[in-house]
């Protein structure tokens, strides 16, 4: 062989394999098995947590589950709740009059202010009343010209009718006497009409508020000629007090309110202004409109207001709040309390000595904003669930508010638990409850400043502590301790 040749080179297939040693498998042999068991148990772990004192059974052994659910609770009361219907009017006046004169002239004097309060009857205006004098004294002296005429009439036929008793004049004078005489008794009641008229012209030039109310801006300033035509007239007068409120309505509330009108029943009303924060007025249901709109499926009503402080203005829109009726001793309880499912309403009843809930249908009666009536299922007294009631089913443990946070009651609650009830698990000792600081009440106000809801919450909450509530002071207490603890705070 050549020397100076290049041997050949060998290929990863040329090389000679490793071999692992028995130590190097065992290793790894073990590592695998290693692995799988904390796999395994890992997955055993998250199927089957232990039990621990969050879940801890009333009787004092363990039992698996979910932990238990915070809860808002509120007790079923008897209140009377009145039945509200909602809806959108627009104040209407009852006489809305606009002032034209009655002839034509010269606009004399302007007697009213604009927006002033006129009573019916009193004076606005007065046109130029000489041309409708002079054409009375004409209409007078046409009148009395004819009456004299009447009476030398009357006087000639009276004379004839002697002559004709005496067989010294045709009957036929007399006849035409007599037909002259009912002439000219014609003709003075022409004239008294005449002069009637002329009068009543006189008296169109002193203009009078035909209605009381407010008067408008005024359309005509005095030295103007101003006529019956005139589009404008001279004011426009609306009637105030009182005032007419128009409103639609359901048609399904119709039969309901007829029965109501039939019984003679007094229907309340209240306006309230855009917000629904403040009363404008308050009045009594007036009536109903004779038919349906078939667009909408709504009735006008029509309520009436006295409108004393004149809070309500023509035209403008309001809310409209009619009492149609009130149940008295109707079992209510909060509108949250009330779920919908597929076998129809019912709410979590609290049992408060194993603090466990129960599923009850219920059914609903009429509601309110906040309020629902129980017409059956419910009695008084007993305690529903209003917070986080979706996270419930039948027989699930909750937790209350004023609850230790081992899920206990407080020592409060379980003083005031019945003899033999299940004793609750040990609790850690309180720490001293302390009252807030300014600093503390400005921000715990001013984390809900845009809530008004929360924010009254809260500010009962503090009232309570300045009055010295230990209930009170303990929820603040736990509040601070939920805000250490980085847990989010529950609702005051």
């Amino acid at each position: 062989m050549d020397p100076t040749s290049e041997a050949p080179i060998a290929g990863p297939e040329t090389l000679p394999r490793k071999r692992l040693s028995r130590r190097a498998i065992l290793i790894g042999s073990v590592i695998a098995v290693i692995a799988l068991a904390g796999t395994s148990w890992l997955a055993w772990h998250l199927t089957h947590p232990a039990a621990d004192s969050s879940t801890t059974a009333p009787g004092g052994g363990a039992r698996r589950g979910p932990p238990a659910t915070t809860v808002g609770v509120a007790t079923a009361e008897r209140a009377s709740i009145p039945i509200l219907l909602d809806a959108l009017g627009t104040v209407t006046p009852q006489a809305t009059v606009k002032v034209r004169p009655q002839v034509s002239g010269v606009l004399q004097k302007v007697l009213f202010k604009e927006g002033q309060m006129l009573r019916a009857g009193e004076l606005m205006a007065t046109i130029d009343p000489r041309q409708f004098e002079l054409a009375l004294q004409q209409a007078s002296g046409q009148r009395q010209r004819d009456e004299a005429q009447l009476d030398s009439a009357r006087v000639t036929l009276q004379r004839f009718r002697t002559l004709l008793g005496q067989d010294s004049i045709a009957r036929q004078e007399v006849d035409s006497q007599a037909a002259l005489v009912k002439q000219l008794e014609g003709t003075v009641v022409i004239d008294k009409a005449n002069e009637g008229a002329a009068r009543l012209n006189l008296g169109y030039t002193r203009v009078v508020a035909p209605v009381s109310g407010r008067v408008g801006l005024r359309a005509v300033d005095v030295g103007n000629v101003v006529n019956p035509s005139d589009a404008n007239g001279i004011a426009l007068i609306t009637q105030v007090t009182p005032i007419d409120v128009v409103f639609s309505i359901p048609q399904d509330q119709v039969g309901e309110l007829q029965q109501a009108v039939s019984a003679g029943s007094v229907m309340k009303v209240t306006a309230l202004d855009r917000t629904r924060s403040g009363t404008l007025d308050t009045g009594v249901f007036a009536s109903l409109d004779n038919q349906i709109d078939t667009t909408t499926g709504t009735v006008k009503a029509k309520a009436r207001f006295a409108n004393s402080q004149l809070t309500l203005f023509p035209s403008q829109f309001v809310n409209v709040q009619l009492l149609v009726r009130t149940i008295d001793n109707a079992v209510v309880v909060p509108v949250t309390a009330v779920r919908l499912g597929s076998s129809g309403d019912y709410v979590y009843v609290l049992n408060a000595a194993e603090r466990t809930v129960s599923l009850r249908p219920v059914k609903r009666g009429p509601a309110t904003v906040d309020k629902i009536v129980i017409a059956s299922g419910l009695q008084v007294g007993e305690r529903v669930i209003t917070e986080g009631a979706d996270r419930l089913k039948d027989g699930a443990r909750v937790v209350l508010p004023g609850d230790a946070p081992g899920g206990g009651a407080t020592p409060q609650a379980s003083a005031s638990a019945p003899a033999g009830a299940p004793a609750v698990a040990a609790q850690r000792p309180a720490a001293a409850a302390t009252p807030p600081s300014a600093q503390q009440r400005q921000r715990f106000l001013d984390q809900v400043k845009d809530d008004p809801e929360a924010l009254a919450r809260r500010q009962a909450l503090l009232a309570q502590i300045d009055r010295g509530d230990p209930a009170a002071l303990a929820r603040w207490q736990q509040i601070m301790e939920r805000r250490r603890q980085g847990a989010p705070a529950p609702a005051p």
